[in-house]
Formats: structure tokens, sequence, C-alpha cells
């Protein structure tokens, strides 16, 4: 069965559930490292509004891709943050909150050993956080080997990117575990449409619930002259991309062209770069490095425009990027590549296809900023917290909803 939306975040009423299914808590396989991945994740978020309703305990990444040596140095960096995260074990980090970082081993080899040590661990972990009878919140697919041993009251598959197209992964193995969680899982929650479109009818049932904002955040750095030192220091007009530098995401050819064309403009890249060292040479570009969640609005806001300057590939077409909100929510005029998601956003982001068309929508965006309070208008309401009561609704509508919880 599927579930046709009208609007992005609103619930559609389902047919009466067999049964009521309560749980005590959400087991969250998550889709990053709590400890070294930037917290706006759609998972991240959506459990961080949870957690006040039911105990969360969050799995960072199992991993989908095995590293290998020939990354170089980018194979050293994952080893060794994985062996911190290890290390922290289990932390609880907010009222409800725990992060659990188990020991898991990605790959076809690493699917036998999950389906025996993974539940054992896992299990204890949610034991200790309060939680007996789990919805199981599932954002790496891997996780679907130690769903049978986890005994879930309910199954949510949380279907944000084509996870079978992700750089390094064994495509049909990740091909066939979005397979099972698709007949398996109560609700499969999208939230971008072309997946929503294509991939629905797959679904026992579906749901769009889109990407959220942290919109007052957001929309407060906007507005806000503070900026951080080191993004205040450069010279303007400066033009900046905030996120993840990635080789299946980021388009480093086009971003450079556009750099060189545009010399009197300072760019500023904020987040991790796992491509080649030396891979930017252009004399205008600064590369900050990643910073923490609670400093990124700041760094949108320190700029003049904000870019997207995405690859083409069919993970990006599926994409809906967690920053377009952010950069709504900011103010600033926008530019990107195109993807399907862009629909919904019609005269508020300047779309170029080619490096030429890129440097003239800067340039175009730096000499007319346009209406800042218009893209703040269409985002404003398009929090995190009514994506996570949207949700929520949507499975109190098929029977599975929080256990009461005692007064504390």
């Amino acid at each position: 069965m599927t579930t046709t939306m009208t609007t992005p975040a609103a619930p559609t009423p389902a047919a009466s559930p067999a049964r009521t299914r309560q749980f005590d808590g959400v087991i969250c396989f998550g889709g990053e490292d709590w400890w070294y991945h930037n917290r706006g994740h759609y998972d991240m978020q959506m459990m961080r509004r949870i957690a006040p309703r039911a105990p969360v305990l969050y799995i960072n990444s199992i991993g989908m891709r095995t590293p290998r040596i020939a990354e170089g140095a980018m194979f050293l960096t994952r080893v060794a943050r994985k062996a911190r995260s290890l290390r922290r074990g289990r932390v609880r980090v907010e009222p409800g909150f725990t992060v659990y970082s188990p020991l898991a081993a990605p790959g076809r080899p690493g699917r036998r050993v999950n389906a025996a040590l993974l539940p054992w661990q896992v299990r204890r972990a949610a034991r200790a956080a309060g939680v007996t009878r789990p919805l199981v919140w599932v954002a790496c697919p891997p996780a679907v080997t130690a769903l049978d041993r986890l005994g879930p009251a309910a199954v949510v598959y949380q279907r944000t990117d084509r996870y079978e197209q992700f750089a390094g992964v064994d495509p049909d193995l990740i091909a066939g575990f979005d397979r099972d969680l698709k007949a398996r899982a109560d609700l499969t929650v999208f939230c971008a449409s072309r997946l929503y479109e294509d991939e629905s009818r797959a679904c026992r049932e579906a749901f769009y619930a889109d990407h959220g904002v942290d919109a007052d955040r957001f929309i407060n750095a906007g507005m806000s002259r503070a900026y951080p030192e080191d993004i205040a220091a450069l010279r303007r007009p400066r033009v900046g991309f905030v996120g993840g530098i990635d080789s299946h995401t980021f388009d480093p050819a086009l971003f450079l062209s556009v750099a060189r064309a545009l010399p009197d403009v300072t760019f500023a890249l904020v987040g991790a770069c796992s491509l080649p060292e030396g891979w930017c040479d252009a004399p205008n570009v600064r590369l900050l490095g990643q910073k923490p969640y609670g400093d990124v609005a700041g760094y949108m806001a320190a700029c003049d425009a904000l870019i997207m300057p995405w690859n083409r590939s069919k993970w990006i077409d599926a994409c809906n990027p967690v920053k377009l909100k952010e950069y709504l929510a900011v103010g600033r005029p926008i530019v990107t590549t195109p993807f399907y998601e862009l629909k919904h956003y019609e005269g508020l982001v300047r779309v170029a296809d080619t490096p030429e068309a890129f440097a003239r929508q800067v340039r175009g965006a730096l000499d007319d900023p346009g209406d800042a309070e218009a893209r703040r208008r269409r985002v404003r309401d398009q929090t995190w917290d009514a994506k996570a009561d949207a949700v929520l609704a949507r499975l109190a509508a098929l029977g599975i909803t929080p256990a009461s919880r005692e007064p504390t």
C-alpha cells in the first residue's frame, strides 16, 4: 500500500490497523557516525525530536563499504576515526538520546558476522538505555541482517538516497538489502520526491516526509552580523559551499572553472574533504575544514552567496540535500547545478548546468541578491519538529505508538 501526498509533510490517513503495537524506545541504525559526521543529517535530527517521547539508541553507522588501502591517506583517516568512535562505546549525549558504536564488518564478508554479533551488542546497549520493545529505524541498509534477532515491535526504513549507488559499495548487495527492507518495513519514509515517485509502490507502506531545518538557528544567523573569525577575515565578496567535499556529490572540475572565472571573488569551502590532496590550486579558494554543527549557520551567513556545485549522476538526481533548506533559511542567494527536488523551489534558486552559466549566475547573485525574506518564508515552518510529528502521526495511523512513559 502506498500513500499519495499533496504536500511534503502532511500525514495521510491509513486503513484501520489490525492491531495496535506499542514501542518503548527506538533503535536507530544511523547512516552516519555521531562523533565525526555533520549532525544535520535526517536520521540524527529526527531521532533528536523523537527522544523526548521515547528513548532513542542511535547506532553509529555499521558501514556500507569496506575501506580500501588504495584510498591512501583517506583510508587511514577512515580507520582512525572509526577506531576513536568504537572506543567511546555507549554514551548518553542528550536526555533520552544515547549513542553507541558497535563492532561491525561492512560488505559481503561482514554479512554473517553482523547477523550473529551485532544483535547481541545492540540488545545489550538497548536494555541499558531502557529499550526492550523497540521500534527499529533503519537508515543503513546492512542492518536488515540483524532485524530478526532484535524482535522489533515495528520497523521503519529511511530511504534517504540511492544507497546502492554510493561510491565504493557492492551495488547488488545493497540493492538486495533495500528490497528486503521495503518488503518488511511497516513504513518506508522517503525524503526525496524522485525516490518516492519511483519506488513507493515497491513498499508495504510509503510516506513522503522531506528534510526539515533548524529554522530559528539558521534564520537568526542570517539576520546577525556575528560571523566566525576565520571566514569573516576573508575578502568580500564571499561565496560559500558548506558540506562534504566528496567525489560522489561535489564536482571539482566545475567548481574550479567557476572559481577561475571569478578571480575577484573569494570562495570558502566549509566541510570535510575526501578529494585527493592538492586538488584545488585556485588562489581565491579557501578550504576551512569541517566545523561543528552549531557553527555551520554562522559560516553560511558570512557569505554573500551560497553554492551547490553538484556532479551529474543518478545519486544527485534523486537527492534532497539538507543544506538547501539551511541555505534558504539563512536568506542568501543560492546557485546550484540542476537536480529533481528543485521543482519545489522555483524562483528562489538560480540553476546552471555548465561552468560558464554557473559563473554568470554567481555574478548575478552577487549583483542582485534578490528577496532574502521570501527565501526564509519558504522554509520557516519546515522544521524538524514538524517532520517528526508527521512521521509519528503516520505511524499512529498504522497503530504503532510510543508506550506511555512513567513521570520523571
